[in-house]
């Protein structure tokens, strides 16, 4: 399998692309913890069936030490006890930041304040554009057809 098109060798989405890019390795500077980030972006991407992205970020956090129950209960973090009570509010925002057009109200009251309870404004906003900037790489990798599989930890940072 190979993607429909290399945004790499094509000068305007390689610059636009290197400024996502740049974007989330300010992110990684944060007080937000690597493995709630890490973890918000697996679920996104498990979300919107990004093979590449659900690669990336499973291999990141082993790589960071998680452990493979933790990595592989992500998707059914509701009916588990491996995750903390922020991670989970965290997932939540996430889940619901992913799927804004399954809910007319997008993200829920309910579901900000439980987050609020666990971050400060500093990692909630880290939080807020790790969401966001998860699922324009998703999007970009799905309608690329980008095949996952090969992702080398640290390649992109």
């Amino acid at each position: 399998m190979e993607a429909r098109l290399n945004p790499l060798g094509i000068p305007a989405a390689a610059k636009s692309l290197k400024h996502i890019i740049s974007a989330s390795k300010v992110l990684a500077d944060s007080t937000l913890p690597f493995a709630t980030q890490e973890l918000v972006k697996l679920r996104a991407s498990q979300i919107n069936g990004c093979g590449g992205c659900v690669d990336m970020h499973t291999k990141e956090l082993a790589h960071a030490g998680e452990t493979s129950t933790r990595i592989n209960l992500v998707a059914a973090w509701r009916e588990t006890t491996m995750f903390t009570d922020a991670e989970r509010a965290a997932l939540e925002l996430a889940e619901q930041g992913t799927r804004i057009a399954d809910a007319a109200g997008g993200v829920s009251d309910e579901a900000w304040a439980n987050a609020a309870k666990h971050y400060d404004e500093d990692q909630l906003a880290t939080l807020v554009c790790a969401i966001a900037l998860i699922n324009a790489f998703n999007r970009l990798n799905v309608i690329i057809q980008q095949p996952a599989g090969d992702y080398q930890v640290g390649r992109l940072g």
